[in-house]
């Protein structure tokens, strides 16, 4: 849950993404399948356990959580192509938090996108997604975060300039892009398919970070969950970072089974991927708390999503390929191997992978550039005792047109097909 305001335009936003921030429970899944007290449950739908369950899988700490703040105290910066915008204090801080407000309240924040005063808030905060929650998975998020230790903390004021600063400029930009509305069941799909879309589409809100957007600001739905750019800071450096494909496209999700998904939700590192950059909050403070039956869920629908893509730009010609190869035979080929494909022992494959084939991609340059910015706590076991070696930063051993070459080569051999990265990339990104 984000209970902040982000900008409504332009470059996406962060961490909610998913790839997959993800949570939040559908009407029709019973208590029993959470794996908590049925009784409690069906007794009081604000159950505080409950709540935290929801608040952990919806990644609220995330967005709510300065660095070296309070938990939930807000003042986090987002930055966006109009300003910076902070998130909001969501303890239970009387005063400068939410500890003074009604459910009526917080129900309004989350379906409708508005303050208690009235006031439009930025869709930065996920109500579009939002909107979908049931009335008990929302009452339950409620008693939850009115039991927050009260933080007596306010965030700066945003950093807008008119007509963004202006929230009444949002009206008529909800009534082009908001549609207020509960999720609905799709009767011809199982329940565990019907539960892994209300949890991607729902409180999740992956769609935040891996949807493209119009001029306006507004997701483009007819590209839904194929991969976008959105501004974050890892490691105190804020970039560009390219979100993946999350449909069944081969620059997506093809080549990973619905094991593979609940292995990187879960433990941060599947035989595509390992966890980088800025799913590192999202697996260890969210999906790496899910049970084992949400993960699956969740992967179930993904699995489920019609092949769809965006277009990347031209491929390479053979100078650029001649120079690329070269660079990949000198620094790459050891652990990625001649082929591509990697090995448990050495590195993931580069064949057919989300982060090589991504639209944008800047995410695969940063690693280039910067190295596996990796969590510094480890989200289990599994991603600890792994075998592939870190990658290193290579900043300093390739200039601009040797990293532009040694990636559209990446992106063009063994089979992958994406667009030639420029050296403007790469400069943008230093």
């Amino acid at each position: 849950m984000r209970l902040l305001e982000r900008d409504i335009l332009g470059v996406q936003w962060r961490k909610t993404a998913l790839i997959w921030p993800t949570a939040f429970l559908l009407l029709i899944a019973s208590p029993a399948f959470m794996g908590l007290d049925v009784q409690a449950q069906e007794s009081d739908g604000s159950n505080r356990e409950y709540g935290a369950y929801l608040a952990d899988a919806g990644n609220c700490v995330s967005c709510h959580t300065r660095s070296n703040g309070a938990a939930y105290s807000g003042g986090l910066p987002f930055e966006t192509p109009f300003g910076i915008i902070y998130s909001t204090n969501i303890t239970s801080d009387a005063t400068t938090g939410i500890g003074s407000w009604t459910l009526d309240e917080f129900s309004a924040a989350l379906r409708q996108g508005e303050r208690p005063n009235g006031e439009h808030l930025y869709p930065v905060f996920p109500y579009v997604s939002f909107t979908k929650l049931s009335d008990s998975d929302i009452a339950a998020l409620f008693t939850f975060m009115q039991t927050v230790p009260a933080a007596n903390y306010a965030a700066p004021e945003n950093d807008l300039g008119f007509p963004y600063s202006s929230r009444s400029m949002l009206s008529p930009w909800k009534g082009l892009f908001f549609d207020e509305g509960r999720f609905q069941p799709d009767d011809e799909q199982s329940d565990e398919w019907n539960r892994g879309a209300y949890l991607v589409e729902g409180l999740g809100h992956c769609g935040m970070c891996h949807t493209p957007r119009n001029f306006l600001g507004a997701q483009d739905e007819d590209m839904a969950l194929t991969g976008a750019t959105y501004r974050d800071k890892v490691d105190g450096t804020s970039l560009n970072w390219s979100s993946t494909n999350l449909t069944q496209s081969e620059n997506g999700m093809a080549s990973w089974l619905t094991d593979d998904i609940i292995s990187y939700l879960q433990h941060g590192i599947s035989p595509q991927a390992g966890l980088f950059g800025p799913m590192n909050d999202v697996i260890v403070n969210s999906t790496m708390k899910l049970t084992e039956q949400d993960l699956r869920a969740v992967a179930v629908y993904i699995k489920s999503l019609p092949a769809n893509e965006q277009g990347s730009g031209s491929a390479p010609d053979d100078d650029v390929m001649r120079l690329g190869s070269v660079q990949y035979d000198i620094h790459c080929g050891t652990c990625h191997l001649p082929t591509g494909l990697g090995s448990d022992s050495t590195g993931p494959t580069l064949v057919g992978s989300a982060v090589t084939l991504a639209s944008d991609p800047a995410s695969l340059i940063n690693i280039t550039l910067y190295g596996a910015q990796v969590p510094h706590v480890a989200p289990s076991d599994k991603w600890q005792a792994r075998q592939w070696k870190l990658m290193g930063p290579f900043e300093n051993l390739l200039d601009d047109e040797q990293t532009a070459a040694l990636l559209s080569f990446v992106r063009n051999s063994w089979g992958n097909s994406a667009g030639e990265v420029t050296e403007d990339q790469i400069e943008d990104q230093r």
